[in-house]
C-alpha cells in the first residue's frame, strides 16, 4: 500500500494540465504543474509536528507524483488535439507506463508504514 495517492482531480488551467496528490490519510495534498512547480499545498496542523526532513521529503515526493501525473495528463490532451506520435515522443512527457513504473520504485523506495496509528484529539 502507497503512502501517496494521486487524487484524480486532474484539470487543464489555460494551457497547463495540473494534478492533485495526497497522503492516503489526505493531511497533506499538493496540487501542482507537469514541470513539479506548486501551485497549491495544504498540510494538516498536526503534520507541522512531524520532522522537518520527514515533512519536506512527504512534500517533494508528492510533487514528483503530481507532476508525472500532470504531465501524463497533458501528454493525454495533446494527443487529443492530434499530435502524433513522434510528437509526443519530442516533448518528453511521461507515458503511462512511465508513470506506473516510476510509482512503483517509489513504493520500493519509500518507508510506507506510518509513525503512528494515533492521532491527536
Amino acid at each position: 500500500m502507497s503512502d501517496v495517492e494521486a487524487v484524480s482531480s486532474g484539470s487543464a488551467q489555460g494551457d497547463w494540465a495540473s494534478v492533485t496528490a495526497a497522503t492516503i490519510t489526505g493531511s497533506i495534498r499538493v496540487k501542482t504543474t507537469h514541470q513539479g512547480l506548486p501551485l497549491a499545498v495544504k498540510v494538516d496542523p498536526d503534520e507541522l509536528r512531524r520532522d522537518p526532513d520527514h515533512l519536506a521529503g512527504e512534500l517533494l515526493r508528492l510533487c514528483q507524483r503530481a507532476a508525472n501525473r500532470a504531465g501524463l495528463e497533458l501528454r493525454k490532451q495533446l494527443e487529443d488535439a492530434g499530435l502524433d506520435a513522434a510528437g509526443l515522443a519530442r516533448t518528453g512527457l511521461p507515458t503511462e507506463a512511465d508513470v506506473a513504473r516510476q510509482e512503483i520504485v517509489e513504493e520500493q523506495d519509500y518507508d510506507t508504514e506510518p509513525q503512528s496509528w494515533l492521532r491527536t484529539v
